[in-house]
């Protein structure tokens, strides 16, 4: 059994509105944006004038334009996870990091993190596009309990806007950038259980999402909106089926690729609005960092007997589903606490 002792995440600072975007004068005003994916703001790592100037159309001049660099914004994530779960830096054993957009193609991204927060550990990194959170679980969940240290942190890092086009008006109002953090165990247990996972892919239509090294994020869009439904409601009754009954509370957590994706989902699964948790709306597409990022700001709101299905998607074509169900150890004082 794989436990999270606390979860954490983190937003830059500047905010991509609706009407930002259609000042850009790229043919999506603020009701074709909300008609299409209903997502109304989005952060990101770039300067604005950078975008307004530039629309990204060399994304070269990215990372320069940035406020804030990749290991910055994970270990701010890692802080806030690891102050929830009682832990200091000097507690943690391993450091996994994962991304859709990863920006350093050697060494690790985990080893800039963990340098960061000064962290002296095994890094490595697990990419697996917007699935990445529930692969780098289940890889967890896979490894011998003897080998793994107590405490492992799990982090989720997104600059997509550094891959964004921002001529074109299909993909411009989707991305956002932003971190996710979970503290992990084997060895020492947590209100917050995980389990019931998988992890699968489609690779012959690795190439319908794609970000290219050096290039602009591009996609088939149809393609892959139709599978992120069919797949995220194939999963999620799945686990409806297999653990729904026992749930006094059955709550859902989805790829945060778009609004609309997501209703489409919770309808057709039958899931109330009151327990479908996302953040897609204020934050846009963060890629593998969206999930996480949703149950870390609900940390707070998890109770005892709660269930939480977490469904997610992305490029490779990839999918993995997973239980996250409160145990309720808090109350019985078993809680570790370090």
């Amino acid at each position: 059994m794989l436990f999270i002792h606390g979860m954490g995440h983190y937003h830059p600072e500047n905010v991509i509105t609706n009407r930002f975007l259609s000042s850009l004068d790229i043919g999506s005003d603020e009701k074709w944006i909300m008609e299409r994916v209903g997502i109304e703001e989005r952060r990101t790592s770039l300067d604005l004038d950078y975008i307004r100037l530039t629309l990204n159309r060399d994304v070269r001049g990215a990372a320069e334009a940035s406020i804030c660099t990749r290991a910055w914004c994970g270990a701010q994530a890692a802080r806030m996870a690891l102050e929830r779960a009682g832990l200091k830096p000097e507690d943690v054993g391993m450091v996994i990091s994962g991304s859709s957009s990863p920006y350093i193609v050697c060494p690790a991204e985990a080893c800039s993190v963990a340098a960061e927060l000064g962290v002296e550990a095994p890094c490595f990194d697990v990419n697996s596009a917007c699935s990445t959170f529930i692969v780098q679980l289940c890889n967890l969940a896979g490894m011998r309990r003897e080998s793994l240290p107590r405490f492992v942190l799990v982090i989720n890092l997104e600059h997509v806007t550094h891959s964004v086009d921002y001529s074109d008006r299909n993909s411009a109002p989707l991305f956002g950038d932003g971190a996710a953090a979970a503290v992990v165990s084997m060895k020492e247990e947590a209100p917050v259980e995980f389990f019931g996972a998988g992890f699968f892919s489609i690779p012959g239509s690795w190439d319908k999402a794609v970000i290219p090294q050096g290039k602009h994020f591009y996609q088939e869009g149809r393609a892959v909106q139709g599978y992120a439904i069919r797949k995220t409601t194939d999963c999620l009754r799945h686990l409806q089926e297999q653990y729904g009954a026992e749930a006094p509370v059955f709550r859902f957590i989805g790829h945060q690729a778009n609004y609309m994706m997501l209703t489409h989902v919770r309808q057709r699964c039958n899931i109330a609005e009151a327990d479908h948790w996302h953040n897609v709306q204020e934050f846009g597409n963060v890629g593998c960092s969206g999930a996480p990022s949703v149950l870390s700001m609900n940390w707070d709101k998890l109770e005892p007997g709660d269930h939480t299905a977490m469904v997610v998607v992305g490029g490779g074509l990839t999918y993995g589903r997973a239980m996250l169900r409160m145990s309720g150890l808090e109350d019985q004082g078993e809680y570790y606490a370090a």
